[in-house]
């Protein structure tokens, strides 16, 4: 006996929460950015809590980048 084609249509839509509401969402909204291999991080909310947008976090992190550098050069090459 033959299935509906139709029947498999939705065979995943269990997967799906129904909190996930992507009525508002724009298709390719960060592609422009993906194609410039831009890397997104998604921060632990705790974290996300510090930082209000990406320019904060982007100051955070090149500040700590600084100092492992730093940190890096004063440790000799074994």
């Amino acid at each position: 006996m033959r299935k509906n084609p139709a029947s498999n249509v939705n065979e995943h839509d269990d997967e799906m929460l129904p909190e996930y509401d992507f009525s508002a969402g724009v298709r390719g909204e960060y592609a422009e950015r993906y194609a410039r291999s831009v890397t997104i991080v998604l921060l632990d909310p705790d974290v996300a809590e510090v930082f209000p947008d990406s320019a904060a976090a982007n100051r955070a992190l090149r500040a700590l980048a600084g100092i492992v550098r730093e940190q890096q050069s004063r440790t000799p090459a074994s």
